[in-house]
């Protein structure tokens, strides 16, 4: 590693503030910054401590909703009992994540800003654009097994690794950020994070200095909730497809459909049109099938990955039926 500075924030403000000095890093849990400044990925000259701030409760919202501060922990999230029983995606979700180790530290804030895990990035001796922009793009050419097919532009191709975040796209989550100024801004996480583009060095939405306090969901919808997985092995591994299905439904006809996807794309990934295809459908392959064609309409492999395409039309298939008992 190399030589910084360490401050503990006395306010959420004042974070945002420290924050806005140019080499500065939030630390909360760590899970992956200290990964990266092991390996130079990162190099913060200081690092601004969190972890003594009063963000790390759930409270009940007016609308029957749950606020989840920045600094609440991964297992404690997944375990209270009004996120199991209400918005049991989000459960399994995050049970589905890291390992137990990992998950009594990272934190809700921390987890929607982790940064990829592709290879190449992680490889300082190799071309990334995400990290160095205008090197270029070893994944497009090298071993891209675990890379996106959805969201990607010649410059990126890699995914985030996030499952809470999937399972939170799912749900309509809001995150509310505050800045230096002390201004609170609440941001759909659909507007959080964005495509790789032609700045793929640039992941999400907020601002300089803007920090994560909260994350909102609003009442959880009518429906069965489901989180499925496909990884290489059943502990500490990152989807190659997931899942987050809420699906309400009756005597083999589907009401209303929510559905997002993790491992395919640079941020957690929501079609509209496959929605749209099983609303007011009959829960049979044929119905599965046409959302399906939704979800991969313009999904591109490259060599390693072309795999994934099958796999999540399988993976969506098999979600579905037992989801809706078909």
């Amino acid at each position: 590693m190399k030589a910084f500075t360490y401050q503990r924030a006395g306010s959420a403000t004042q974070a945002a503030a420290a924050a806005l000095k140019p080499g500065a890093k939030i630390i909360a849990g760590g899970t992956n910054l200290l990964d990266l400044m092991k390996l130079q990925v990162e190099t913060p000259s200081d690092l601004v401590d969190i972890n003594r701030l009063p963000l790390d409760r759930i409270e009940e919202t007016p609308d029957g909703g749950l606020r989840i501060g920045a600094l609440v922990r991964n297992s404690d999230l997944a375990a209270d009992a009004r996120v199991r029983q209400r918005y049991g995606v989000l459960s399994r979700a995050l049970s589905a994540g890291a390992s137990a180790q990992l998950r009594n530290k990272a934190t809700t804030g921390g987890n929607l800003l982790q940064r990829t895990r592709c290879y190449y990035f992680y490889d300082i001796t190799k071309p990334c654009n995400k990290r160095n922009p205008g090197s270029g793009c070893a994944a497009l050419a090298g071993f891209n097994r675990i890379h996106a097919i959805l969201g990607t532009s010649e410059l990126c191709i890699a995914t985030h690794p996030s499952d809470m975040a999937v399972a939170m796209r799912a749900l309509d989550a809001t995150v509310e950020t505050v800045n230096p100024q002390g201004e609170t801004k609440y941001v759909p996480i659909a507007e959080l994070h964005r495509l790789p583009g032609r700045t793929p060095e640039i992941e999400t939405s907020l601002t300089t200095g803007e920090i994560i306090t909260a994350v909102t969901l609003p009442p959880p919808p009518p429906g069965v909730q489901l989180y499925r997985k496909v990884r290489d092995r059943a502990s500490y591994a990152f989807a190659l497809v997931s899942v987050a299905a809420i699906i309400d439904s009756t005597h083999g006809r589907i009401r209303s459909a929510r559905l997002a996807f993790g491992g395919l794309a640079p941020k957690p990934w929501r079609v509209a049109q496959a929605e749209q295809r099983l609303t007011d459908a009959t829960a049979n392959a044929a119905t599965f099938e046409a959302a399906a064609n939704a979800v991969l309409e313009g999904a591109r492999g490259f060599g390693g990955n072309d795999f994934k395409i099958p796999l999540t039309r399988r993976t969506l298939h098999g979600a579905l039926a037992e989801i809706t008992k078909t």
